[in-house]
């Protein structure tokens, strides 16, 4: 009889979750690991070597911690949840002038819904992952909060996690530092786990090039969008062709083909025209944005404007802004300008460490465009 339950922990085979599975079974758990399959490497017509959480060899790294330690591993295939609802909305929003986020997807869509489903069939408790951040119970709310290790704080890519979910999860890294987490792993005669190489690619774009994903997934894109006009900030002004909007994202520098005498980066997307707009650095700002398709974690709804620091993207250390919720839009407005808010990416609101929620961003503006209308973006975003 275990002493604290049974609990499902994802292992992906790296460090971090390996480690997560060793603290709960020291602690008294009973502890069952997983590794879910979530892209065949196969298929994705890449040139890179197998890598990173879906791989053979990380798979059995994970089967290799659970065996050494005595407790069940399985293998979950959720490749076909995977495919419907990451990899169709990363090719969605590329196809909509956005840039997708398919981690975040991930995780708040598939593997926390997958993992709490299996867990109901194994009769565990509650779920486990290796990210560093923290959650706690108050006022009724489960509070997600940052790990205490500032460079490795993964709360950005967990504010979609629902409160149901986050009842049942435990994150038992969120108090240590990586730096812990590797003499913890040393400690235990767990070497080879110190010493792998970590991946931070997307897991169905090993060879990092996405552009020939989208390529591959949606034969005669290219030739469909072939052919768009760089235009520039603020003139309008023809700078030269594009090989097609999808192919492009909000602060891009390299990579567009043409010398223009300076630098240059995409400032906007111009999806129905077909046009991708660049301008110099100073163009990237923006001091304003809307955000939608909500998930609140701190508190049920934002009652009135609220000073937050707001993160537009995963390794951002944020900008104070005011926030408001109308319906399921949240109106952010920055104290200073952001460089290169990319709509179809994630926005997390934050008070001290507390991720108060987060959602997409839908659009950027700049507060002192004279056709600005904060009550008219609102309502059309």
């Amino acid at each position: 009889m275990s002493k604290h339950g049974r609990i499902l922990v994802a292992m992906s085979g790296g460090i971090d979750s390996s480690l997560a599975a060793v603290l709960l079974h020291e602690e008294g758990y009973e502890v069952i690991g997983m590794t879910m399959k979530t892209w065949d490497y196969a298929s994705s017509g890449g040139t890179k070597k197998e890598t990173g959480c879906c791989s053979l060899d990380s798979i059995n790294d994970a089967r290799n911690i659970a065996v050494s330690l005595g407790f069940p591993h399985y293998i979950l295939d959720i490749r076909e949840e995977f495919g419907d609802a990451v990899i169709d909305h990363f090719t969605g929003e590329y196809l909509e002038g956005r840039t997708p986020n398919p981690c975040v997807m991930c995780n708040t869509h598939i593997k926390w819904d997958a993992l709490l489903r299996r867990a109901d069939r194994l009769d565990c408790e509650s779920i486990a992952t290796g990210h560093y951040a923290h959650i706690r119970t108050e006022n009724g709310r489960h509070i997600l909060s940052k790990g205490v290790d500032s460079l490795k704080d993964q709360s950005y890519v967990l504010w979609g996690v629902s409160q149901e979910s986050l009842s049942r999860t435990k994150l038992p890294l969120g108090h240590l530092r990586k730096s812990e987490i590797r003499e913890m792993a040393t400690e235990r005669g767990f070497i080879e786990l110190v010493t792998k190489s970590e991946s931070y690619e997307i897991c169905f774009v090993p060879d990092n090039d996405y552009r020939g994903f989208l390529k591959r997934r949606m034969p005669g894109l290219e030739a469909e969008v072939a052919g768009g006009n760089f235009v520039m900030e603020g003139t309008g002004k023809i700078l030269g062709k594009h090989q097609g909007y999808p192919f492009y994202t909000i602060g891009q520098r390299k990579g567009l083909g043409m010398a223009f005498g300076q630098p240059m980066f995409v400032t906007e997307i111009r999806k129905d025209t077909n046009e991708v707009v660049l301008g110099v650095d100073k163009d990237l700002l923006r001091d304003g944005m809307i955000v939608s398709k909500l998930n609140l974690q701190k508190y049920d709804h934002i009652n009135g404007p609220l000073e937050t620091v707001t993160k537009v993207r995963y390794k951002d250390s944020g900008t104070p802004a005011t926030i408001s919720q109308t319906g399921d839009k949240i109106e952010v407005l920055f104290k200073e300008g952001v460089s290169a808010i990319a709509p179809g990416q994630a926005a997390v609101f934050y008070e001290g460490n507390d991720v108060i929620g987060g959602g997409w961003i839908m659009k950027s503006f700049r507060q002192n465009d004279p056709s600005f209308d904060l009550a008219q973006i609102a309502v059309g975003a």
